[in-house]
């Protein structure tokens, strides 16, 4: 596993077993949608300072990696 995803923890008992980041209560997929609705990087980490930039590279690996194995149809 890439030290980038390594930042990425899946605990069956945390947001219903979600990916999140080192632990945290912050799931890829809120950042991702955060992302999405126009917020930066910057603004996330002014927000939510348990996070750290080194974990946005993380995220999108993530997301990535995922976003290949998904099946449609």
């Amino acid at each position: 596993m890439p030290a980038e995803i390594a930042r990425i923890t899946i605990e069956p008992g945390k947001r219903g077993g979600k990916p999140c980041v080192r632990g945290l209560r912050i799931t890829v997929w809120d950042i991702l949608g955060w992302l999405g609705a126009g917020m930066t990087e910057a603004q996330i980490l002014d927000e939510h300072p348990d996070l750290e930039k080194d974990d946005f590279p993380a995220v999108y690996q993530f997301a990535a990696e995922n976003g290949r194995k998904a099946k449609v149809g």
